[in-house]
């Protein structure tokens, strides 16, 4: 074991996945930390399992635990022996006193928030079981560990604080690119106690998923018009309903689609009609189910409170809808990404 104090995190896949397929939505607009364990500490596989338990635990403890969809930060640990010695038997013993310095930091700008130390003493038969004795004994709730996560937290905040206008700037940069996806995730990774950043945050995600489905809903027509145009036929009628069922009922082009459909519905033939109404219906049912949403948001906190408490009630519930569109789109890019990061190497 190395007794200096290491981190390496160079060209390992750190295991971190960047969002599994069924973490929370939550997870975006929280400060989350990912468990990590560099190999070259060369824990054995029990004691290594139990040491990121344990780390996951002391984030959890702090509400910075969960399936992070962001890999920026990170809770890890580089272990020291102190001593070591053979205890005579019967059984022969061993017994080591170790070192345990646990890590907060931001792992793409290679940088440690905050450390904090601790001595353990682990006795077993052999090496791998005095490590899993000595990291059994570690405390998620130890008062050292809750100043270390929360001033990492304030850290944290700082960083996105001072960020801020960088994120902006980048997401505009995004959009000008027609990469919306990335943009509304750069911007979601924003946690809500940041409440200024956040706030302007929120906005320009709706600014961006706004041209994203307005951009998609002008694809998924140019695409249905072609298909009109070039065969006018019940059949394809029925493969463009498909299509253009894709369409977001708060597209700005939706109107344009409902122009279409009205253009599709007059030259079909009587005959050829109840197919394509059965279409109709299920896209209209989608319509209707989205704007049937709207309504149970708005219409879900009014009580007989005092009219302003109605309205705020309604416009909480519409913005959390917004939210979770706005998150869900988040999570789809993370989805869609690598599920292992590489980092570069930093010494301390």
């Amino acid at each position: 074991m190395k007794k200096t104090l290491v981190i390496l995190l160079a060209l390992f896949n750190v295991g971190v996945s960047m969002a599994k397929e069924n973490s929370s939505l939550d997870d975006f607009g929280r400060i989350t930390l990912n468990t990590f364990i560099s190999d070259e500490l060369n824990l054995p596989k029990d004691a290594k399992r139990i040491l990121e338990t344990k780390l996951t635990q002391i984030a959890s403890n702090q509400g910075m635990g969960g399936n992070s969809a962001n890999p920026r930060f990170i809770i890890t640990a580089s272990v020291n022996i102190l001593s070591k010695d053979i205890i005579s038997g019967p059984p022969m013993m061993i017994a080591q006193n170790l070192s345990l310095t646990i890590y907060i930091a931001d792992a793409i700008e290679q940088k440690v928030y905050s450390s904090s130390t601790i001595e353990l003493k682990g006795v077993g038969t052999n090496e791998d079981k005095a490590f899993i004795t000595a990291f059994k004994k570690i405390n998620p709730r130890h008062p050292e560990l809750e100043i270390l996560l929360k001033e990492s937290k304030e850290k944290i905040i700082a960083f996105y604080d001072s960020q801020c206008d960088f994120i902006m700037k980048e997401a505009d940069g995004l959009l000008s690119r027609e990469k919306y996806e990335e943009a509304i995730y750069n911007l979601s990774l924003v946690p809500e106690v940041c409440k200024e950043c956040y706030v302007k945050c929120y906005e320009k995600i709706g600014e961006v998923y706004q041209k994203k489905i307005d951009s998609e809903c002008l694809s998924i027509l140019t695409k249905a018009n072609g298909m009109w145009s070039s065969k006018a036929t019940s059949d394809n009628a029925l493969l463009i309903a498909d299509v253009l069922s894709e369409i977001n009922p708060n597209a700005s082009c939706s109107t344009d689609a409902n122009s279409l459909i009205q253009d599709i519905e007059r030259k079909l033939r009587a005959d050829e009609k109840a197919r394509w109404d059965f279409k109709m219906k299920q896209y209209d049912d989608q319509l209707n189910f989205e704007k049937e949403r709207m309504r149970i948001a708005e219409e879900k906190s009014i009580r007989d409170d005092e009219m302003r408490e109605r309205q705020s009630s309604r416009d909480f519930e519409v913005d959390k809808l917004r939210v979770d569109a706005y998150r869900e789109v988040a999570s789809e890019y993370a989805r869609n990404q690598p599920k292992k990061v590489t980092y570069n190497n930093f010494i301390r």
